[in-house]
């Protein structure tokens, strides 16, 4: 089924009211709600972050101006009809929103609860159940980084690692778990202090080892990742805290320095650029004070809702802004093979994990997946999109 060709989103005529919200800053953030790719010169530069200014970034500049977080929207005949890896990540999400207490979300001028949640989700089980059957569902447009419903949309995924039980000469460079002491302060140590400075050892802290830093700093930014030892064993290592330090992109800091074209960002270019530069390498990684630790245990790469995530369907979000549990409706770039956007197609995504690049209403990620495949379309994804929340059609607005 052509998705693109059977969905369309029109305005309903009750909400003509526009949006703004002004939540979001991150990594590699659009502040303007179009795709990543167009870029006019009727919407100021000042809408989006510098580093997302590039051409056929997919940004729809013609969007209105919004002072709200969400514009309500007519849902039609036509959502776009996904496979059965869908179904399987749709039960997780039942399973979530069964286990939490009920909660009241107010999110700007629109507001919901764990039982709407519920509602939505039953509703499109009904419908993969029932395909005749219309979902009674409303969309609301998320404002994203430009007030005009411009969301980036990057991708992520879990890699596998190559590590040791014991350290080497050559696999040298611990992965943590979360440490139980803090400083006078209440503090953890930053990313220098602990990658460079050594300041976790003697803790008791390791998983295991790599055989590269550029590689550790990577798995902190996937959030997750499977780890195969030298004996075969695999184990996947999940999200297990924070240091509560602030979030810095590279890719960011890279193009502010003037070393990677904000064009030519990505994964894979900043990877290049470390090796390249091994003499820059700690400052490159220090700028970002954030840093994550790992817990083992799960078989399946596990989400902040703590169910297994699902390959092209979950998505970290930032719940203040999408609770965790919810249903989206996103219009996601499509890419050729070397990056270019090339349209958008509509997906039906689960709000199923968090990430501390995930911040306000101008970026979500886009779980891709396991292993090299899901790396490599992960580190292409930077373009702008759009993304609705599903909402029951008895949802109230705040006023």
């Amino acid at each position: 089924m052509n998705v693109t060709s059977v969905l369309q989103i029109f305005r309903s005529k009750e909400s003509s009211s526009h949006s703004k919200n002004t939540l979001y800053q991150n990594l590699f953030r659009p502040f303007c709600i179009v795709s990543f790719s167009t870029f006019l010169i009727s919407c100021s530069v000042s809408e989006i972050d510098k580093s997302n200014d590039f051409e056929n970034n997919g940004r729809d500049i013609t969007g209105l101006k919004r002072d709200t977080l969400y514009l309500q929207e007519s849902l039609p005949p036509g959502l776009p009809y996904p496979d059965a890896e869908f179904r399987y990540g749709l039960q997780q999400q039942i399973t979530y929103l069964n286990r939490i207490s009920d909660k009241e979300y107010v999110l700007d001028n629109t507001q919901t609860s764990t039982e709407e949640l519920r509602t939505v989700a039953n509703e499109l089980q009904d419908w993969l159940d029932n395909p005749t059957r219309q979902p009674k569902l409303v969309a609301h447009q998320l404002a994203g980084q430009d007030d005009r419903g411009n969301v980036q949309i990057t991708g992520y995924y879990v890699p596998i690692l190559p590590v040791r039980h014991l350290p080497d000469e050559k696999f040298r460079y611990p992965l943590y778990r979360k440490p139980t002491q803090r400083d006078e302060n209440g503090n953890y140590p930053s990313r220098e202090e602990i990658d460079f400075e050594s300041a976790l050892a003697g803790q008791g802290l390791e998983i295991a080892y790599t055989s590269d830093l550029v590689d550790n700093f990577f798995l902190h930014v996937q959030g997750s990742g499977v780890v195969e030892y030298e004996d075969g064993e695999q184990k996947l290592l999940s999200w297990g805290g924070v240091n509560g330090h602030p979030y810095r992109s590279i890719g960011k800091e890279l193009i502010e320095q003037g070393e990677i074209d904000r064009a030519d960002i990505s994964a894979q270019s900043i990877r290049q650029w470390l090796a390249d530069n091994p003499d820059r390498m700690r400052d490159i990684l220090s700028a970002n004070p954030s840093y994550l630790f790992f817990s083992e245990g799960y078989r399946n790469p596990i989400g902040a809702a703590n169910v297994p995530l699902t390959p092209l369907y979950s998505a970290a979000v930032d719940p203040s802004v999408i609770p965790l549990g919810s249903i989206l409706l996103a219009q996601v770039p499509k890419l050729d093979s070397y990056g270019n956007l090339i349209g958008h197609e509509f997906r039906l995504l689960l709000a199923q994990d968090k990430g501390g690049a995930i911040k306000g209403a101008g970026h979500i990620d886009w779980y891709q997946g396991i292993g090299e495949e899901a790396h490599f379309h992960a580190g292409q994804l930077k373009h702008f999109g759009k993304v609705w929340l599903l909402l029951p059609q008895n949802t109230t607005t705040a006023r």
